[in-house]
């Protein structure tokens, strides 16, 4: 127990470390440009340095608490729903079909779900976009229609590993999907869907993510954790896209009904 408490305490000083290294160069381009480019003193100056103190306690804290608890129960999850013994084949697991991994594409949904959620970068994003919209975009609406579209992501990501198909070909079609989206979607949510599609993938989601992956990859025989076990991210990045962008389609094709409803009621009640 004393041997686990020095060692999570010397780990904790060691993120802290590299976190303020992470996080200096960020601190020395905005003093960089605010004293010496446009040469004022920044207002509340004793406020801005508390709050990158802040900023760099949560950041340490955040990142231990991944590393000691998130990213650990996820690899074991991984590993356990993945055993071929729990899914009743044999070495290898042999003698299994795709459908045999239902739980797997269940996990693999629900986790994608659920880290999405708890994205930082993901929550950041969210809340610019309803603050600048004028709540015209939520921040859970977002929040959840990126979460769905990950969920969908990495549970199909799942699905190619055990199937063994190769990976382009899901993405090449993921991205004509896009394209066509684009084209029909309302101009404001086009790059806040692409966005979404890249916040998703940050601190939370990836190491998680990746563990499913290469955890599955392992597990199957005649799959290779380098070729197979990667490629999940590139689904929780793609499907977002296409979620908020059908969110925002199936929005707007519902107001325009409700509106056309609306008119024929009164025309039928002038009538």
């Amino acid at each position: 127990m004393i041997d686990y408490a020095l060692s999570l305490v010397g780990g904790t000083l060691e993120t802290f470390w590299a976190t303020s290294l992470d996080v200096l160069p960020i601190v020395a381009i905005m003093f960089g440009f605010q004293f010496l480019v446009i040469r004022k003193k920044p207002p509340h100056l004793g406020k801005i340095i508390w709050g990158f103190v802040y900023v760099l306690l949560g950041l340490m804290l955040f990142l231990v608490g991944l590393e000691e608890a998130l990213f650990p129960l996820g690899r074991t999850m991984a590993m356990q729903l993945t055993d071929p013994s729990f899914l009743g084949g044999g070495a290898g697991g042999k003698g299994l079909g795709w459908q045999d991994y239902t739980w797997v594409y269940v996990f693999a949904a629900a986790i994608g779900f659920a880290t999405t959620i708890a994205e930082p970068s993901l929550i950041a994003v969210a809340i610019k976009a309803q603050d600048i919209s004028g709540g015209a975009v939520g921040a859970w609406g977002l929040r959840i229609a990126v979460a769905i579209g990950v969920a969908i992501g990495v549970s199909l990501g799942a699905f190619r590993i055990v199937t063994g198909t190769p990976l382009p070909y899901y993405i090449m079609v993921g991205y004509v999907v896009v394209i066509v989206q684009t084209l029909y979607a309302t101009k404001w949510i086009i790059p806040l869907a692409y966005d979404s599609g890249g916040v998703t993938t940050s601190t939370v989601t990836v190491p998680v993510v990746a563990a499913l992956g290469l955890g599955l990859a392992s597990t199957i025989d005649g799959r290779s954790p380098l070729i197979d076990g990667f490629g999940l991210i590139a689904f929780a990045s793609l499907f977002p896209m296409m979620s908020v962008m059908g969110y925002a389609m199936l929005t707007t094709w519902l107001k325009k009904r409700n509106d056309e409803k609306e008119e024929e009621t009164v025309r039928c009640g002038s009538n």
